[in-house]
């Protein structure tokens, strides 16, 4: 692409980005116009501002009218799309773009009146029947990122061929001459734009009570519980199905309750650091709260504190995943539910510790490439054989946690609720979280899972990290003191998965380190899952073996 030629274009026709573009030097010019957005599996994912590598109105309505496209061609007796946002810097505006475009092709749209986190634009997407479902959010990024997330008629995530077909579209378009677009209002007044209703919300909120697996177990449900939605969208739905699940003893951190798409006391929304959590952290204490909850923005993802002793401490997306897998596992066999052939799904960068808790209950497990959107994929063939029911949980290390098919994309509101039964499950019969985890270690073994990420911004960002990969392809014999057993090249697709950049070195001693990079952030990130004979030992080994990944990194 001739980025001053295209620069130049967006000059004369950009009148919303007029002052802005003017003001640019040239790095700033070349960055902005070195390419295209991308469109990937994930949709769209970017900065906020001018040009053809930024999320704005114009990038927005040209991915609009290339899924909108799409979806003529190939759903010519379902033309039907559901949008929902969340409180990012112009997701509602960004929203009505897409549904102004969409309209303007002859597609209903259903949208939600207000904002809505990402399951329930899964939900909805599948409540309507829809052939597309399209959420506006950039998940856990900074501030200054907004994107575009596409569901397939299934509630899940745009398969990668459905992608592919979708971003044929809009590469065929010009972003100021081939897009349509009418006015939003008028849209709604002639009845191609509808509110999504009360009905679906509700629905939605049912089909996660029906979740529960106490099976008419009695528990404490007065637990004092701190929640957080980081200025995102979970304050309503969280709040929403907690109580009327019983849990009314909520603290809501009232820095983070309400939407703030410039997150003033969180800069970095994601659940997965401690940052994000420590106002909630301070509250906890405040309050004396037993647990600590934290959504991201989309309210996909979940993040936990638990009481333990006079300090609260932080439970990574690993260990909570292991906690609701034995819960829901050791409920199901002790009230005779546990169907027949049972699941379990995760993406192969989370812990191999589930495997053992799976043997012992004669769980099959199923790993899948990184991106909650194959777990979706797994369940959508069980639902085509009739065989849902199998279905326990799926989950990935970052926080992501899915434990019924009502969606098809991880859900921090079904989290929410699940993580806070089996929290009062134990603490009514005398069991803290920290005491069941020490519990696990010691039946399967202390295992410790860790993620290091390193940024690479810019236009030779790719290439720095491309680069990078092929260091790690080109032979390794050892990580920290531990040889290399086996290397996994996910590249050349292993195991009926498909092809992914991703690399993943059996270690020995029952370890493994994973090379890959992101697919929705300028970041190459290295996965260590250690075994050790306790804590101190397996952080000894993974800042060994995370060590010498950063040194061919940095090589």
């Amino acid at each position: 692409m001739d980025y001053r030629k295209e620069y130049s274009r967006w000059l004369e026709h950009a009148t919303l980005y007029t002052d802005a573009l003017k003001a640019m030097d040239d790095a700033q010019i070349e960055d902005a116009f070195y390419r295209d957005l991308e469109f990937g599996t994930a949709g769209l994912r970017g900065v906020i501002g001018a040009g053809t590598n930024r999320m704005n109105e114009y990038t927005v309505a040209k991915a609009s009218q290339g899924l909108a496209t799409y979806v003529v061609k190939n759903y010519p007796n379902c033309k039907k799309i559901a949008i929902s946002y969340d409180s990012r810097i112009k997701s509602d505006v960004f929203s009505k773009v897409a549904a102004e475009v969409f309209a303007a092709n002859g597609i209903e749209v259903m949208i939600y009146p207000n904002l809505m986190p990402v399951p329930c634009a899964a939900f909805a997407t599948r409540y309507y029947q829809c052939a597309a479902g399209v959420m506006i959010t950039a998940s856990h990024n900074p501030a200054k990122y907004n994107g575009y997330k596409v569901y397939g008629p299934d509630g899940c995530q745009i398969t990668t061929e459905g992608s592919e077909a979708v971003l044929a579209e809009i590469e065929k378009l010009d972003i100021f001459s081939d897009v349509k677009r009418t006015d939003f209002d008028a849209a709604v007044k002639s009845g191609l734009v509808k509110f999504v209703g009360e009905d679906c919300y509700t629905a939605f909120i049912d089909e996660i009570k029906k979740l529960s697996v106490l099976y008419g177990d009695e528990i404490d449900r007065d637990v004092a519980i701190v929640y957080s939605p980081l200025n995102g969208s979970g304050l309503k739905p969280v709040t929403r199905i907690l109580k009327e699940c019983g849990f009314t003893n909520i603290t809501v951190v009232k820095e983070q309750e309400n939407p703030d798409g410039n997150f003033p006391t969180c800069p970095y929304p994601n659940p997965e650091i401690r940052e994000a959590l420590s106002l909630g952290l301070e509250y906890s204490k405040r309050v004396n709260a037993d647990l600590m909850l934290a959504t991201d923005p989309d309210a996909d993802r979940v993040g936990i504190a638990v009481r333990d002793g006079e300090d609260m401490r932080l439970v990574t997306g690993n260990e909570v995943g292991m906690l609701l897998f034995d819960y829901i596992c050791s409920q199901k066999v002790k009230h005779g539910k546990m169907p027949k052939n049972p699941i379990l799904i995760k993406t192969i960068v989370s812990s191999d510790m589930p495997d053992q808790i799976a043997a012992h209950y004669g769980v099959q497990v199923i790993n899948v490439l990184t991106g909650f959107k194959f777990i979706g994929e797994q369940i959508g063939l069980l639902e085509k054989k009739g065989e849902t029911e199998r279905y326990l949980m799926g989950f990935e290390e970052s926080y992501g946690y899915l434990t019924g098919s009502h969606v098809r994309d991880k859900d921090a509101v079904n989290a929410s609720m699940m993580i806070c039964e089996m929290f009062a499950y134990y603490k009514t019969r005398g069991i803290s979280i920290v005491d069941k985890l020490n519990e696990l270690y010691k039946t399967y073994g202390y295992c410790q899972c860790t993620t290091r990420s390193y940024e690479f911004p810019g236009s030779t960002g790719l290439a720095k990290m491309a680069n990078i990969m092929e260091k790690f392809r080109a032979g390794v014999e050892e990580f920290g003191g531990r040889k290399v057993l086996k290397t996994l090249d996910y590249d050349k697709g292993l195991d009926g998965l498909p092809k992914s950049n991703v690399l993943k070195y059996r270690l020995e001693g029952n370890s493994s380190l994973i090379a890959r990079p992101s697919g929705t952030e300028p970041k190459l990130k290295i996965y260590t899952c250690v075994s050790a004979q306790d804590k101190a030992a397996a952080e000894a080994l993974t800042n060994l073996v995370q060590d010498a990944a950063a040194k061919i990194i940095n090589s």
